[in-house]
């Protein structure tokens, strides 16, 4: 039996452990059990910071810089629409279907198994990290972005800077190389309550109307050529008032804003408080748009493979990576947070088997 059989069987066993273990954001304990188990197995010492889990090649040399694999083991909550238990894996003519089986399960396991490929290696010149981490579905401050600032986690790269990273997510083994920004924004519109009935005060929801169509009709003019234009749209709208016949005084609304690097989000906030009535009030600074160079080790390689770059018009843990990161992975992102999310096993098996034959063209240039 090849090794490609035996990683792929390997890769589908842990991915129906974990689709059949619920690990909604913040509730990953269970998954990140199931994980560092399968590393141990595996005869990889595995560390856990939270519901983060992580280990380091056999022969880590902190002289030399490092390559981080990370992928997520969270997951939403199932969509609506579900035609078979979301928690029990079904294999069907090499189809497997679940929650999280493409977003980002078959991503992780892949990298799973790449990390296990490479881990005994000697005379290599970098080092390999893995890391599957916690809260990328909700963008959490206890995910990617706490083991990245974490003392201990620092402490055993012993000085080993991250040359780059491979993001684990379903592109169909394309190249997402850049990112757009993720702003989301609070609106709040005030008006005046009154009764209905005698036509007194100032509706705030028809102030945040007028506010919502401005928003969505503002042009954000600079382009990218990776990323496209810079798009706001209100996505949530609600009032606390629940009589009918009252006015309501306030009216919120939710802005999710995806910005393109040609932005900051400064400059975003200014422009669309300039079109608006409400109050806008930012929650975050910290997705911004992100682009690893076109001439990084790492890219160069997929372009020897044939592999094609874009811009992702979504957002992932690269956005809170300070060092460059390709998002790159088997599965297809039209399927993530759909109904009956699958994955086929060939996109499995060509995940792991691209994984390693990139990182091997890489350590080829790296050496030379």
């Amino acid at each position: 039996m090849s090794t490609e059989i035996s990683s792929l069987q390997r890769a589908l066993r842990l991915l129906k452990q974990l689709i059949a273990t619920p690990s909604f954001s913040r509730e990953e304990a269970a998954t990140a059990a199931i994980i560092e188990k399968h590393l141990e197995d595996s005869g990889i010492s595995a560390f856990r910071l939270m519901n983060n889990v992580y280990a380091l090649n056999k022969n880590f040399n902190p002289q030399l810089p490092s390559i981080l694999l990370n992928s997520h083991h969270d997951t939403i909550k199932p969509a609506k629409g579900y035609t078979t238990d979301p928690f029990t894996p079904t294999l069907v003519d090499g189809k497997l279907t679940g929650l999280g089986s493409n977003d980002a399960g078959g991503p992780l396991v892949a990298l799973i198994e790449t990390f296990i490929h490479f881990y005994p290696k000697t005379a290599l010149p970098v080092n390999f990290i893995l890391a599957a981490t916690a809260e990328e579905e909700i963008s959490g401050k206890n995910g990617i972005e706490l083991l990245l600032q974490d003392k201990e986690f620092l402490g055993k790269l012993q000085g080993s800077a991250i040359m780059g990273a491979l993001v684990g997510e379903p592109t169909k083994m394309e190249m997402a190389v850049a990112e757009r920004g993720l702003l989301v924004l609070d609106g709040i519109a005030t008006g005046k309550a009154g009764h209905a009935a005698r036509e007194e005060g100032e509706n705030a929801i028809t102030i945040a109307l007028q506010d919502i169509v401005h928003i969505h009709e503002t042009n954000f003019e600079k382009a990218s050529t990776l990323l496209g234009k810079t798009t706001a749209k209100v996505t949530v709208i609600e009032t606390e008032n629940k009589a009918h016949n009252v006015v309501p005084a306030q009216c919120r609304f939710v802005v999710d804003v995806r910005v393109n690097e040609l932005y900051n989000f400064e400059e975003v906030m200014e422009i669309l408080r300039s079109k608006v009535r409400s109050e806008l009030m930012n929650r975050s600074f910290r997705l911004k748009s992100s682009m690893i160079p076109l001439e990084h080790p790492l890219v160069m390689a997929g372009h020897v493979m044939g592999l094609p770059h874009y811009g992702s018009p979504t957002t992932s843990d690269k956005a809170l990576m300070p060092f460059p990161a390709l998002k790159i992975g088997p599965g297809d992102s039209a399927r993530s947070h759909t109904a009956n999310e699958y994955i086929y096993l060939h996109e499995l098996e060509e995940g792991i088997e691209k994984y390693i034959q990139l990182l091997n063209i890489t350590l080829s240039s790296l050496k030379s």
